[in-house]
């Protein structure tokens, strides 16, 4: 969230930024709302101090035996007036917090103006593999293997649900495994984090409320499970306040995704391209302010680090104010090539948040320099499904089998070869 003072000083800018970034919240609203909110408490705090004095009045006149019936009348009429104010500024109070809690992240400066239309390619990585045969799709490919099931989990679990079989589910544990040593080395620390968390969890990291209808949420229980595990690791440090000296503090985490796409029906259904639960592995970074714009170079560089080691074409994507997600102050999207499908996707969204999470979540740091929220940034290094498409679309032989990434060999025995 952004300070309560800056949005007072700077409507102008806050709204701009809510229109470039194409959200609904009614900023008017909000500030109608606080103006109230704050006139109501104003009066409330000037008729508590004449209700105090009026108290005192009193008891000074009962000592010397005056006649209190006309003043004790008049302070029931004030304190009746007094009770009222409290409950309409209590009122005010949870309608402003509900819109406060629906204004966004400012864009960075340099986010280009506009929808996915204005998105900038910033950089690209890589050539397309030249295949000697059709590239075949990694649906067809995966059930021609025996290796990908479509139809099982259609039965269990409904639609956007997968079944890996055999070689290919050894490939994502292979992934998995090769993901997290390789963040490791880099010098995050691996973390195993709950997969459902509170409400407070999900609005400390900005999916709530506005993505409450993506959610999958355990009723009895009021507990969400997690949409990627950027929500558990950024919520380690909730309530804290991180000595600078221990500054950046840095995470890597393998979970599960649970996420109903309520707004996203009918589209990329085919195969793992969009999935209801998928496996990603995540890295977080908690930052010193002064160190944020730099550190989101390195997240995204940790990010590409492993795209190149799987030798995958991909490109870098700085996205337009309209495509940004709600806490994001500025993002990366990585995405790769995959000739089966012909279409770039995405693998990563590498994001900075300034110090948007960390004031919803009170993540403070205090040091020799001073005092202030931290920054957070995440990024998916990287997500299961995606790559694996583009492992299968970009790694395909003639004769219908996969070629496995040299790192990958290591994790699946000294095997080169899947099918």
């Amino acid at each position: 969230m952004l300070d309560r003072k800056f949005l007072r000083e700077h409507r102008d800018l806050v709204a701009a930024a809510v229109a470039a970034k194409r959200e609904a919240v009614d900023i008017g609203a909000y500030y109608e709302k606080d103006a109230e909110r704050r006139a109501a408490l104003q009066e409330s705090e000037s008729l508590q101090a004449e209700v105090n004095r009026a108290n005192r009045a009193i008891s000074e006149a009962k000592k010397a035996g005056l006649d209190t019936a006309a003043a004790i009348a008049g302070m029931r009429a004030t304190g009746q007036r007094l009770k009222e104010l409290n409950a309409r500024a209590a009122e005010l109070d949870a309608e402003v917090e509900a819109l406060y809690l629906r204004i966004p992240n400012l864009p960075d400066a340099g986010v280009p103006i506009g929808g996915e239309n204005a998105n900038q390619v910033v950089r690209s990585w890589g050539e397309p593999r030249r295949l000697d045969h059709p590239a075949v799709p990694h649906w067809d490919l995966g059930a021609e293997l025996g290796m990908l099931d479509v139809e099982a989990p259609a039965r269990m679990s409904g639609s956007g649900f997968s079944l890996l079989k055999g070689d290919l589910a050894r490939l994502e544990r292979a992934l998995i495994g090769w993901f997290l040593d390789t963040h490791r080395a880099a010098g995050y620390v691996e973390v195993a984090v709950p997969y459902l968390v509170s409400p407070a969890a999900m609005v400390g990291t900005g999916q709530l409320p506005k993505l409450a209808e993506d959610m999958y949420r355990c009723q009895v229980d009021d507990l969400y499970l997690i949409p990627t595990a950027e929500v558990s690791v950024t919520n380690i440090h909730r309530e804290s306040t991180l000595a600078e000296s221990d500054l950046p503090i840095r995470y890597c985490a393998f979970s599960p995704c649970f996420r109903r796409e309520a707004g996203a029906a009918g589209k990329d259904t085919r195969g793992l391209l969009r999935m209801h639960q998928f496996h990603k592995v995540e890295i977080v970074h908690f930052e010193h302010p002064d160190r944020s714009r730099e550190a989101h170079e390195e997240l995204t560089a940790q990010a590409e680090g492993l795209l190149r080691k799987l030798e995958l074409p991909y490109r870098v994507v700085l996205l337009a104010t309209g495509d940004l997600s709600f806490a994001a102050s500025r993002c990366y999207d990585l995405e790769v090539w995959s000739p089966g499908v012909g279409q770039w996707l995405e693998v990563s969204s590498c994001s900075s948040f300034t110090d948007f999470q960390a004031r919803r979540a009170q993540i403070r740091w205090k040091g020799a320099s001073g005092k202030g929220f931290v920054h957070t940034l995440n990024g998916s290094g990287l997500a299961l499904p995606r790559t694996l498409v583009a492992i299968l679309e970009n790694y395909q032989t003639a004769d219908g089998k996969v070629l496995v990434p040299a790192v990958l060999r290591p994790y699946l025995g000294g095997q080169d070869v899947i099918g």
